[in-house]
């Protein structure tokens, strides 16, 4: 028997608000398969350096957050034309932005997503 998960349009609304419920900004610039979509996940701390995170199953069959290429960190044009140029590919993606006060909020919201 499987188990029941939660939809992509669910998670990034939980996303979206814990991330406003602890003082940040959360911005939606794709909007995905609301069952479905594959979600990437662009975070900022206050305003600046950018990272990319994707979600990948795991070998236990869940799902964890990892950071897309190492080559893309803080580079906010190139982080814009890879997710652009990936819902062109695959319009079911979602892409959600996060600006969050520091590195440890993020994590922390990634880890309650996990």
């Amino acid at each position: 028997m499987t188990e029941p998960r939660l939809t992509s349009q669910f998670r990034i609304s939980a996303l979206q608000r814990l991330t406003e419920a602890d003082g940040g900004f959360a911005t939606l610039l794709h909007k995905g398969d609301p069952t479905s979509g594959v979600i990437l996940l662009v975070g900022h701390i206050r305003g600046g350096n950018p990272v990319l995170f994707e979600r990948y199953p795991a070998l236990d069959g869940s799902l964890t957050w990892h950071r897309i290429t190492q080559s893309l960190v803080g580079d906010e044009t190139e982080i814009t034309k890879y997710w652009k140029t990936r819902t062109q590919r695959d319009p079911d993606l979602w892409v959600l932005e996060l600006d969050v006060a520091s590195i440890e909020r993020l994590d922390g919201l990634l880890a309650t997503d996990a």
